[in-house]
């Protein structure tokens, strides 16, 4: 009797084939793992912005993309309400990024996902913002995560895709770890 098990190539919506084989070609030449994000965000008038992004490099290959991002602030902050703020583009950001990589690592074991969800909060006193009171903050001192996973594993193998995903996430890093902000100014 032949017990072997073959993975199917489509897990989640991804083909862990290719996966695999990316994998792979990144652990044989790491400079495939190189990756290069941009934007551009110009002001609309009053508390509106658009994000323009145009392209990304990833493994030295330019990826054009055609994709605008619009933000705008509720009324209560004195924008039109048009849009999420940059607070829930920075939380949506957040979840984007564990959601694939739950999806991705599941798909890696062989676990389909049935649901998937993320709660994401957190306060901010807006005082820091407006520069009212130096002691206050101007973002979060914290982020709460609410991860709702419901697949077809165990337990223990859900706690451990979970472990690796928030060990492994961009986002989860950038927004735990200091990282350098260099900012230019150019004046025309």
């Amino acid at each position: 009797m032949n017990t072997s098990t073959t993975t199917p190539s489509t897990v989640n919506g991804l083909d862990t084939e290719s996966m695999r084989k990316k994998v792979a070609a990144i652990q044989a030449d790491p400079a495939l793992a190189m990756t290069r994000w941009n934007v551009t965000t110009r002001w609309m008038g009053g508390a509106r912005s658009d994000t323009k992004v145009a392209s990304c490099e990833i493994g030295g290959q330019r990826v054009t993309k055609d994709f605008t991002i619009r933000v705008d602030e509720p009324l209560e902050l004195f924008g039109t309400n048009q849009f999420a703020n940059p607070q829930e583009v920075l939380m949506a950001a957040l979840n984007a990024c564990l959601v694939y990589g739950y999806a991705a690592n599941f798909a890696l074991q062989g676990i389909a996902l049935k649901e998937l969800s993320i709660e994401t909060r957190g306060d901010i006193d807006v005082r820091g913002f407006l520069g009212l009171d130096d002691s206050v903050k101007a973002g979060y001192e914290d982020l709460a995560l609410t991860v709702h996973v419901k697949a077809d594993a165990t337990p223990a193998q859900i706690e451990r895709v979970h472990d690796t995903v928030t060990r492994t996430s961009p986002n989860v890093f950038n927004l735990s770890q200091p990282i350098r902000l260099r900012s230019r100014l150019v004046t025309s």
